[in-house]
């Protein structure tokens, strides 16, 4: 053996089950640089030797070198060899596990629903498990984009994004009453995006922006994020309240009311007619632009009213996206607006990301225009108010009560039962490997912490119950322990015996 050459004489090939032959050449070398078996600056067998050794193709070892050259694992000396590389990151007991120390914020559920290995149980992330996509779908849309032409995976979009599928958003949206052209749309990398976008556009630092309360998570983070000024009205099973909603205009001016249409974020309630009304006549009195997020509309079985329908989009600014019925992993949104906005909002893109994904703008056409979506959404309908039934059922077993039964979509909001904090309940189920949605991360007031999000179409797996069941008896007998000892509940949970 050539000095300073590692030995390997005893690797095999022991991948798992479907794994080539170039994979496991490259798994036997990786596992032992990981083990520190093979260390930096460590000399592999040549490549004849270690086909020889390994049972395979001398042209097996070159592939797999070469893949692992293009990784960063080891690297090529002309005329020499091929060396491991370093110096490697420190040893890690866990990369993939959630931080349970985190605050409880805005951020928490996703970073937590993020962060975790695919083995976690997430009944309060948001969105669907990869069985309930369709898959099909996208395969045989990521088929024909591979085999069509170059530029469309090389080059970059036009500024206002795919024309056929503008042309496909302006014909669904026309199927709710918005009657938009496709040049009032503008695709962006994601309904997130689109929201960014429209922040910058319509705001200054210290504007004053109005949500629901409760409402989507993120909305307060991107409105901090812009140094907005984020005012909050409780939110009822037909809408805002309108009549505080006319005390905070009065009160506030604020420039935007960011909300959901259709199917609203924690709660699964809808608009109703009467308080969509009622909300555009305050709006145009006040000079109110409203930003109505449309995400869930494949999943309503009965479409609720949209304020851009009633609006004509002259105050309301419509958007959506895929990510919860197609692909989270395929980034694609829209924004339609009114002409003159529209103009200015490409304007916008351009200077901040240059152009929406081609790639995921093509897939995203694809998918929707092949038959088998409008099936797909027919069904994943169903699937989702069956399993909206089964999870209610289960979770008033153990005395968590839906705050109402919504008629479409993968959200239940629910009251805990009497003395239980959402909070230290999600903290409790984390250590358990549950992840939970906690009500005040939705609440600018803070006035939910006794609700809860469940994602109905992650909560099939029975062990959350029984997580939940255990947990609440915990938490009931840490509280009663703590009303002994004269500390909060919270301070035993977390051991802080600090009293201040």
């Amino acid at each position: 053996m050539v000095e300073g050459a590692v030995r390997m004489d005893n690797l095999s090939m022991t991948g798992a089950a479907g794994t080539t032959r170039i994979e496991g050449v490259m798994a036997a070398i990786s596992e032992r640089i990981a083990a520190r078996s093979l260390v930096p600056g460590a000399r592999l067998p040549s490549v004849r030797s270690f086909a020889k050794t390994m049972q395979v193709s001398v042209s097996t070892v070159v592939e797999a070198y070469e893949r692992l050259a293009a990784e960063g694992v080891i690297r090529s000396r002309p005329g020499s060899g091929f060396y491991v590389c370093g110096p490697l990151p420190p040893l890690s007991l866990s990369e993939t596990g959630a931080k349970s120390g985190r605050n409880v914020d805005p951020l928490w559920i996703s970073r937590q629903s993020l962060e975790v290995g695919d083995d976690a149980l997430k009944p309060g992330c948001g969105w669907l498990p990869p069985s309930w996509l369709p898959q099909a779908a996208l395969r045989k849309a990521m088929r024909t984009l591979a085999r069509g032409d170059i530029g469309v995976l090389a080059n970059y979009g036009t500024p206002l994004g795919l024309p056929p599928l503008r042309q496909l958003l302006a014909r669904r949206l026309g199927e709710h009453g918005i009657n938009v052209p496709p040049d009032q749309i503008m695709l962006t990398e994601s309904g997130t995006q689109a929201i960014d976008l429209l922040c910058r556009f319509l705001l200054e630092p210290g504007d004053t922006v109005v949500v629901d309360d409760p409402c989507y998570f993120n909305f307060h983070a991107l409105l901090r994020a812009h140094r907005a000024n984020v005012v909050s009205v409780p939110f009822t099973p037909t809408g805002p309240d309108v009549e505080l909603f006319g005390q905070v205009l009065e009160r506030y001016k604020p420039r935007l009311y960011i909300t959901n249409s259709a199917i609203h974020n924690p709660t699964g309630a809808a608009l109703s007619p009467v308080t969509a009304h009622r909300l555009l006549k305050l709006a145009d009195a006040s000079g109110l632009i409203i930003i109505e997020d449309d995400i869930f509309a494949d999943f309503e079985q009965v479409p609720a009213p949209r304020l851009a329908a009633y609006d004509g989009l002259d105050r309301v600014i419509h958007i959506g996206s895929f990510s919860k019925t197609l692909s989270a992993s395929i980034r694609c949104g829209f924004i339609a607006a009114k002409p003159e906005w529209i103009d200015d909002l490409v304007d916008l893109k351009v200077a901040s990301s240059f152009s929406c994904g081609q790639v995921s703008a093509e897939l995203v056409y694809l998918a929707l225009k092949d038959g088998s979506y409008r099936k797909h959404a027919e069904a994943l309908r169903v699937r989702l108010a069956k399993a909206m039934d089964e999870v209610a059922a289960r979770l008033e077993a153990i005395g968590i009560v839906p705050w109402l039964k919504p008629h479409a979509g993968m959200f239940l909001w629910c009251r805990l039962p009497e003395g239980l904090d959402a909070a230290d309940l999600a903290r409790a189920c984390l250590a358990e490997g549950v992840i939970l949605a906690p009500g005040n991360v939705f609440s600018l007031s803070e006035t939910a912490g006794r609700f809860m999000r469940f994602n109905v179409a992650q909560s099939a797996d029975p062990r959350i119950f029984d997580v939940l069941e255990a947990s609440m008896r915990k938490l009931r007998a840490i509280r009663k322990d703590a009303a002994a000892s004269g500390l909060t509940a919270a301070q035993r949970f977390t051991g802080d015996t600090s009293i201040s």
